[in-house]
């Protein structure tokens, strides 16, 4: 369970299409329409947002006339959730312990505690201590403290250790997150390649847009508090090798730097889409599964669609679990050539 104040129901939603185990205990879903309430987590197909509301405790929805979801059991807890729920909340309160620490405290063996906690959370207890401190640094500058101030705030000996910690990952700089993104700077141009007009925007930090078929007036929509200036001869070669991964896919298109950022969850999504080799797809069920979480097939297509960064974060990858094409935001040919490209 997450501790979480001050955030909008709308972020609520998105955590609950995104089926975060991670968040149950947090909130309540209450479905007007069906007269239920549920975890998160729950993997009932999700309902139409107009129907939702969001409650801080199961009490609470049943007072709104609401009763439990028999399929995820919002109102009871077990013996396995109520140990993973001990553990956060120590990590949360000392940092990261060790696994046989945490073993003691829940009374099950590490190897055991270990696949029980990843199986919850989505992630090692290690990871998650990680994600914790990675997470107070956000709040930190979302409140206006410095970068300095939120990495000592949050535990970190300095800058250092916190680019080693997450070095690899995506969009977790600070500047990321500092201001929500007001003034940063997007470099931006439109360039010709054989699949039709491609929109590129780049910070000094990477690439943090490619899409087809766009131009100034959509990448002003996805950055609406970013100042956009054409891109100059500092971007020349990054933007070469973008065009270079579009025209000539290969394995080398994974070292382009990128600047991204989402939620948790779209973050792992990802990751995990850069992961699948090149001249290979994937279904969404099978992606689902190697996040293990095997019925997050729809939360998966969420993320996919969230990506801002086509072909570098490779989502044309992600095919329907009957062998056909799906769906993508630039149109089924250019999936397709794409694919054809990579070889597939």
């Amino acid at each position: 369970m997450k501790h979480l104040e001050n955030i909008t129901d709308d972020v609520r939603w998105q955590i609950a299409l995104a089926k975060d185990r991670r968040f149950d205990g947090a909130f309540v879903t209450g479905v007007h329409s069906t007269g239920i309430y549920c975890r998160p987590s729950c993997p009932a197909r999700a309902p139409l947002r107009k129907n939702v509301r969001f409650y801080a405790t199961p009490a609470d929805a049943e007072k709104a006339g609401l009763r439990p979801c028999k399929r995820c059991s919002p109102a009871t807890q077990s013996a396995e959730e109520a140990c993973v729920l001990a553990a956060i909340a120590a990590i949360r309160a000392e940092g990261a312990l060790t696994l046989e620490a945490l073993a003691d405290l829940t009374g099950y063996t590490p190897t055991h505690f270990q696949r029980l906690f990843k199986r919850t959370v989505g992630m090692s207890p290690a990871a998650f201590a990680r994600a914790i401190r990675e997470e107070r640094v956000r709040a930190g500058l979302s409140m206006g403290q410095t970068v300095t101030q939120a990495l000592s705030n949050a535990g970190y000996a300095g800058s250092k250790q916190f680019y080693a910690e997450t070095k690899g990952r995506l969009g977790m700089a600070p500047s990321d997150w500092s201001k929500g993104g007001a003034g940063r700077v997007v470099y931006w141009a439109v360039l010709p390649t054989s699949l039709g007009p491609m929109l590129v925007g780049a910070t000094e930090m990477g690439v943090c847009c490619l899409a087809f078929g766009e131009g100034e007036a959509e990448l002003q929509a996805r950055f609406p508090r970013a100042e956009l200036l054409a891109a100059g001869e500092d971007f020349r070669d990054l933007f070469a090798q973008v065009v270079a991964a579009v025209e000539q896919p290969g394995p080398g298109s994974a070292a382009i730097p990128l600047d991204v950022k989402g939620t948790a969850f779209q973050q792992r999504v990802w990751e995990e889409l850069r992961r699948i080799p090149h001249g290979e797809t994937r279904s969404y069920s099978e992606l689902a599964a190697a996040l293990g979480n095997p019925k997050a097939s729809r939360a998966v297509g969420g993320a996919n669609g969230a990506n801002n960064v086509a072909v570098l974060i490779p989502c044309h990858r992600v095919i329907a679990a009957d062998g056909t094409l799906g769906g993508y935001a630039y149109g089924l040919a250019i999936k397709a050539e794409l694919l054809k490209r990579e070889g597939v």
